[in-house]
């Protein structure tokens, strides 16, 4: 069976990719201030109709201004439902048109992970400040380029880590930063839902996937211990599981995955395919907090020392989206950036090779 990383040795380049990329360069324009930046959502799959295309009617800093989409059958639900005029409506052929369209500010990728690269250096080039959808891509390398395409076009990159603007998530990485319970000494996490008979490209088509759970639902693991801790992992070790082979072709169905931190700190995570958890839990030296569930696009509970955080809950995606546009008004850094996206994808990689080998990997 072809696993990950040789599929990934062997397909480094992503033909499948070669055509969405643009030779062309397009000259930046003086950011516009004080008003909603317009955003362009491109693919229009299960996440943007069902939260992102939502979520910017909330939002107060932004707004849905176009779509670009592969599939023509979509576009008329979508400008009926939005009012998207003709002219903000794209397609990936004439995407590189979108540089003449003073409209869109922000393009948010929405497409399978391996085409977040060439989209993203697309839009960059462009003119246009990017949001990808998390994960960043399916390398380490491929996410290098897309930092490279937008900082030589001196545009703004965000990662879809809708949790980073999470009332629940900031309030432990408050505690985390202030050591409000004193030290942390373990940290349990595992986000895991049944989709090993999926039928999607996630669940089929490694070449667009990059992966199984971990390079999906697992990188909020992944992403909870990096914030809630707020430190850096020295060390991991891994391993992957699979019980029905013929699902999930060349992909793990679960993973487990254990980060060592300094001064002892240990996290132990995991995700899977054919299972069902959703949670973030921290011992400290004063006692602990959680959340449960932790990863859900609404109604998560938090629980300190037994005791209700009493945080309300809040659209993700809309808070992630102004932050961002924020973020580019005002020329401020952003929080889920290309580096943390980059970081993530750097462990990821490392998981890989622990699961893979069965040794401990340094980072």
């Amino acid at each position: 069976m072809t696993n990950r990383r040789s599929f990934l040795k062997t397909n480094t380049t992503l033909a499948m990719a070669a055509p969405f990329l643009s030779p062309g360069f397009y000259p930046m324009r003086k950011q516009k201030r004080n008003k909603k930046l317009g955003v362009a959502l491109l693919g229009l799959g299960g996440y943007a109709s069902g939260q992102l295309g939502p979520a910017l009617q909330e939002t107060k800093h932004c707004y849905l201004a176009g779509i670009v989409t592969g599939s023509p059958s979509k576009v008329p639900k979508w400008q009926d439902k939005y009012n998207i005029p003709d002219e903000n409506v794209y397609s990936y052929d004439n995407f590189d048109s979108i540089a003449d369209n003073d409209a869109i500010d922000i393009v948010y990728v929405v497409t399978p992970n391996a085409l977040h690269m060439p989209f993203t250096v697309r839009a960059a080039e462009a003119g246009k400040h990017v949001i990808c959808e998390k994960p960043m891509e399916i390398s380490s390398d491929r996410c290098r380029k897309m930092i490279a395409a937008c900082e030589k076009a001196g545009r703004k990159l965000q990662i879809g880590y809708r949790l980073r603007y999470e009332s629940h998530h900031k309030q432990i990485m408050d505690f985390a930063k202030n050591e409000t319970y004193g030290k942390i000494k373990v940290m349990d996490t595992n986000f895991s839902f049944y989709g090993i008979n999926g039928s999607n490209w996630r669940f089929t088509d490694v070449s667009l996937s990059g992966g199984g759970p971990l390079m999906d639902i697992g990188l909020y693991s992944l992403e909870a211990t990096l914030y809630g801790s707020q430190l850096k992992p020295i060390a991991i070790t891994a391993q992957s599981y699979k019980s029905i082979p013929d699902k999930l072709p060349g992909m793990e169905e679960s993973i487990f995955w254990q980060m060592e931190f300094p001064e002892g700190v240990i996290a132990n995570c995991g995700s899977s395919y054919a299972a069902r958890s959703n949670y973030f839990r921290v011992s400290t030296e004063k006692g602990w907090y959680a959340i449960e569930p932790a990863f859900s696009y609404g109604g998560l509970k938090g629980v300190i020392n037994g005791e209700s955080m009493n945080i309300k809950n809040h659209n993700q995606q809309a808070a992630q989206m102004d932050a961002f546009a924020i973020n580019i008004q005002n020329d401020t850094p952003v929080i889920a950036s290309g580096a943390q996206g980059l970081q993530d994808m750097v462990y990821v990689e490392a998981i890989y090779e622990a699961a893979e080998t069965g040794k401990k990997v340094r980072v």
